[in-house]
């Protein structure tokens, strides 16, 4: 059982955290213990984890704030192993290296800067940039099948929800519905009859001039007959 001076103590932080938000950070006590907090880290712009929401827990020893508490992840993500205690100088690997002054707030601060890191330890896992992009953006969907989290993190379930939304929308928009496929056959059909239309003028404009180049020589044939004619009856006319 937790000692009275630890309860106050993590009162204190989660009070602390709801009145100061930690950028990227987001701690709740479970409703039923607090020495177990639930946690959610948002990976930072610029890394192979942006976009990413990775959750875990944080178990505190009756008697913290003078001993260190264990961390783990659940969310994959391609840095720590899932529901494995990860190694820090701020976790129970360490107890040594422990500051009582450290709180949840430097707690995961620390995690999160350390994920970015490369740096090998304990419950580490070492993954190309590409599968971490992609742990990253599926991040959020596995997490939302966790009853706890759902219920921890409602603001993140709603945040999920949103962007099923709007992938939705956007493939509604990308792919035409049956209205407007009957919409634009007519449409087709109008601009197939008008171009059925025009060439059928051309053509004709086309058959006239043909018959005006056919009937010119025959006229010009007569014209020229008549002419010959005269010419060759002058002489008997003058006899």
């Amino acid at each position: 059982m937790a000692e009275k001076s630890c309860i106050k103590r993590l009162q204190k932080e989660y009070r602390a955290l709801c009145k100061e938000p930690v950028s990227h950070v987001v701690a709740r006590p479970s409703p039923n213990d607090i020495l177990e907090w639930h946690y959610v880290l948002e990976g930072s712009e610029g890394t192979p984890f942006a976009g990413g929401y990775y959750y875990g827990k944080i178990k505190f020893p009756p008697d913290y704030p003078y001993k260190p508490p264990g961390i783990s992840m659940t969310t994959p993500n391609g840095r720590f192993m899932t529901q494995k205690k990860i190694c820090l100088s701020m976790s129970d690997f360490h107890p040594e290296s422990w500051n009582p002054m450290w709180s949840v707030s430097s707690i995961l601060t620390g995690l999160l800067s350390f994920m970015m890191d490369n740096s090998p330890t304990t419950g580490s896992v070492n993954t190309t940039v590409a599968e971490k992009q992609r742990l990253a953006k599926a991040s959020l969907a596995f997490n939302c099948k966790n009853p706890t989290f759902r219920k921890l993190f409602p603001e993140y379930v709603d945040k999920y929800n949103q962007q099923q939304l709007s992938e939705r929308l956007v493939a509604e928009q990308m792919s035409p519905g049956p209205s407007q496929e009957e919409n634009s056959t007519p449409m087709l059909e109008r601009v197939v009859n008008s171009v059925g239309e025009d060439m059928k003028r051309i053509d004709a404009v086309k058959d006239r001039r043909k018959d005006r180049k056919q009937s010119l020589p025959t006229w010009m044939m007569f014209v020229l007959v008549s002419i010959f004619g005269i010419v060759m009856a002058l002489p008997l006319l003058q006899l």
